[in-house]
């Protein structure tokens, strides 16, 4: 789900996070709708992996709003429901929880939202209400711990009769900016320093709704003109037509998707839920294609190996999501050896970013392709949505890079040829682990011990096995009966090899992975559960797997744990030695593909 709690990455304490998501636009709040001015909160409004706005404050009198509740509607509209504390008045005291404040906010190419006031008191009031704004343009990187030696300059906010333009120039020579925009028109604003100060002389009849609309819409390249304040009830009117457009938009994606019904209303719930989070999370990239992103708030990026598996787990709801999935990852498939990217011919990326960094060179996600297993997840998406939809075109629209996708698990993925796909990644900002576990100490011994690679993961592995008959499958459907049968003999040999190296019969389970002196990784490991799936293992050794994984020391009875937690280096807390596998919520970011395959 698209709210959830989180760990921010440099923060000691959790968040509770309201979000909300267009496209490349999304934004993350406190439960109150307010976003913090602290530079790693992870809290702001966010446009192509830049934080376009990192204050959003609401004051009534120079006083903060008392929060009542919130909700989120289909992911991609919220309600906010705020009161006020005791305020001095200006003729006499204003009574707590006399006045109602109801904040309505969606995402369309833009953040809208309509703030609606009624006095319950039964006299008028006259009331000073504030919005604090401000925006820092870090990029995503920087605001989740990323040192830079320097930055571009962030340019004082500029004042307009309807609202204020914020603005930083890159060091990579972009201008972004943040036009924030009001109707009615502001009676003041004030400007200190990087914040600015919007303020609005409101009177309140008894019983009576007053609104005030706001859009704050993020620019890049192109600085917006100055407005003169004229037409400018066309931001009420935006909001109401964006609120419509919006929900016509998700009425649609239901409608295309599979229907899931159910009594239980918990279960119906969370199955709609996963529907229109699927939606938001969905992204049009101009020039490139759709895909699903991998979650927000640190993820809102194509990810390969997220998105391929997301495109799979889905193909019951909505196989266009598995077609859009693999022809975006097709027409950004490697094609240079590049070690800066760790890309290599065939390869698939593992992540794309378009932010600051990555245009000044500052990181290699231009994409970075440091994923082991994407490129074998390729090649099992297109089978499995060959196999769901009969498409012909698409398979042989793709033939030429499934062909690229084998020839790199042969000439890259396996370079020292003994028949298992490993990695040693070579970017200096890349990452030193390549598989799902791709924390620095992400693979590591029962004893505590990071082995040296290159890297042979045990999954990896059985996806490559799976991969190549699958391969085999549809190069035989493409009238390339010779290559299929190579490919059905490679699986063959590599699942002898597999269990010769790979199988650990005193534990009867397999190892964690082989280090770069062909010697197990002995660590016992959600990982192996994921062999079950592709049916590298026998019968026998899958059943002592598959029991293996529900031991106390590895199932918690809420999910299966990354790591038993009978070994030295086992930490509950931690992102992959020890945090549990179960569909759920990760303690610092949502992703889209979740639950994994235990």
């Amino acid at each position: 789900m698209l709210d959830v709690t989180y760990f921010a990455e440099p923060l000691n304490t959790p968040v509770s996070v309201e979000v909300l998501k267009d496209g490349e636009l999304f934004v993350t709040s406190q439960p109150n709708g307010e976003i913090s001015p602290a530079v790693h909160s992870g809290l702001g409004l966010y446009y192509q992996d830049t934080r376009f706005l990192s204050c959003l404050k609401i004051y009534l009198d120079n006083q903060t709003t008392v929060f009542l509740s919130s909700s989120t509607r289909e992911s991609h509209f919220t309600q906010f429901e705020l009161t006020n504390p005791g305020l001095p008045g200006k003729d006499m005291p204003v009574p707590p929880q006399t006045l109602h404040i109801r904040v309505l906010r969606v995402l369309d190419g833009a953040l809208l939202q309509r703030l609606r006031l009624i006095n319950f008191n039964a006299r008028r009031l006259e009331l000073n209400l504030e919005i604090e704004l401000g925006a820092d343009f870090l990029d995503i990187f920087e605001v989740r711990g990323f040192e830079r030696a320097r930055r571009g300059e962030l340019l004082p906010p500029v004042p307009a009769p309807d609202g204020v333009l914020f603005g930083y120039r890159g060091l990579d020579g972009i201008g972004r900016y943040t036009q924030v925009s009001f109707f009615p028109l502001p009676d003041k604003i004030e400007v200190d320093g990087f914040l600015a100060r919007v303020r609005f002389c409101l009177g309140l009849p008894p019983g009576k709704k007053v609104y005030l609309y706001m859009q704050a819409r993020p620019f890049i390249r192109s600085r917006p003109k100055a407005s003169s304040g004229k037409g400018r009830s066309g931001v009420a009117a935006f909001f109401r037509s964006a609120v419509k457009r919006k929900y016509l938009g998700y009425r649609q994606w239901k409608e295309e998707c599979t229907a899931f019904a159910s009594d239980n209303l918990f279960i119906a719930g969370m199955l709609q839920r996963t529907i229109t989070d699927l939606y938001a999370l969905r992204t049009a990239y101009p020039g490139l294609g759709t895909i699903v992103q991998a979650g927000v708030p640190w993820y809102a990026a194509p990810f390969g190996r997220d998105a391929l598996i997301v495109g799979w787990q889905t193909l019951l709801i909505n196989p266009a999501i598995a077609a859009e999935t693999l022809y975006f990852l097709a027409g950004l498939q490697g094609k240079e050896n590049d070690s800066w990217r760790d890309e290599e011919p065939g390869k698939i990326l593992h992540e794309l970013r378009r932010g600051e960094l990555a245009s000044c060179g500052e990181i290699p996600h231009t994409p970075y392709y440091g994923s082991v297993d994407a490129t074998l997840w390729f090649i099992i998406l297109l089978s499995e949505t060959y196999r769901w939809t009969g498409d012909r075109q698409l398979l042989e629209k793709l033939a030429p890079n499934l062909t690229a996708a084998l020839q790199w698990c042969r000439d890259y993925g396996d370079a020292d040829g003994d028949g298992f796909i490993e990695y040693a990644g070579r970017s200096a900002k890349g990452l030193v682990n390549q598989g799902w576990k791709d924390s620095w100490d992400g693979v590591i011994d029962q004893e505590g011990n990071i082995p040296k690679g290159p890297i042979a993961l045990v999954e990896v592995q059985a996806y490559y096995y799976l991969a190549l008959l699958r391969a085999a499958e549809m190069l035989r459907v493409l009238g390339r009966d010779g290559p299929a049968a190579d490919a059905e003999k490679q699986a063959e040999k590599l699942q002898k090899e597999f269990l010769k190296a790979f199988w650990l019969e005193e534990e009867e389970f397999p190892a964690f992975a082989l280090d770069g002196d062909k010697k197990p990784v002995i660590n016992p490991v959600s990982n192996a559960g994921h062999c079950l799936f592709t049916g590298i293992l026998p019968g026998e050794m899958a059943r002592a797997v598959a029991g293996r994984l529900f031991r106390p020391d590895l199932y918690s009875g809420w999910g299966i744990r990354t790591m038993s937690k009978a070994v030295k280096p086992y930490n509950p807390m931690s992102y992959h030695n020890g945090s549990r596998l179960a569909p759920r919520q990760r303690h610092h970011r949502l992703r889209a593909a979740d639950a994994q395959f235990v």
